[in-house]
């Protein structure tokens, strides 16, 4: 008699398994389909992106190769290409190197106009904005003028910023720049009693502290 209920109980599971799979059947082949394309997709985009990052990779050696023949120029142009269309990481280190490229080619106005994109680009992470600023500070030096330089490096004097140190040593040479040895006494006095600075920074500006006060 057990047997008997057995089959029917089979049955009616049987049943109901054609019911569910004849309403959700479709819906159950159509999510599989899915995570066999998805998985696909992912190993494809996996090794597209691998081969690209070669590529940039050997586009970058090829750069700084020229670079180590004395041909800064064509490496920076080259390095401005990459950065074009470079994943973020390598397109902001191309352009970083572009810019200091352009320098060492003697086109300093190049180098300060690379440097000023990068610091008032948004797209870029404010920490490496604000090394930009500062680069561009110390590239402008000679051609822009010394008030314009202090306003814009201000923020980054604060002790908050990472490169509060270099900020205030620049601030201080364009004070001497502008003519001002009392202000720029007074920045490296600062600097020579911060202890958050680099210690080659703080002797430096306690050299400067001692030749500008005798």
């Amino acid at each position: 008699m057990s047997d008997i209920f057995q089959e029917v109980d089979e049955e009616l599971r049987r049943d109901n398994f054609a019911k569910l799979w004849k309403r959700y059947g479709n819906y159950v082949v159509a999510f599989a389909v899915l995570i066999v394309v998805a998985t696909g997709a992912y190993s494809w985009w996996r090794s597209h992106d691998l081969q690209q990052r070669q590529a940039e990779g050997n586009q970058a050696a090829a750069a700084l190769a020229l670079a180590g023949q004395g041909k800064y120029a064509e490496a920076a142009n080259s390095l401005t290409v990459l950065a074009s269309d470079a994943h973020a990481g390598r397109a902001l280190i191309s352009r970083f190197e572009a810019a200091a490229l352009r320098s060492r080619a003697g086109d300093e106005s190049a180098a300060i106009a690379a440097y000023d994109a990068l610091a008032k680009d948004t797209s870029v992470d404010p920490i490496y904005r604000d090394l930009a600023t500062l680069m561009w500070a110390f590239h402008a030096l000679d051609t822009v003028d010394s008030q314009a330089i202090i306003d814009r490096l201000a923020p980054l004097t604060a002790a908050t910023s990472p490169w509060h140190g270099s900020a205030m040593e620049l601030t201080a040479i364009a004070h001497l720049k502008a003519g001002d040895r009392d202000a720029a006494r007074t920045e490296y006095q600062h600097l020579t009693d911060d202890l958050t600075a680099p210690q080659s920074v703080r002797a430096r500006a306690a050299e400067m502290v001692a030749a500008l006060t005798s």
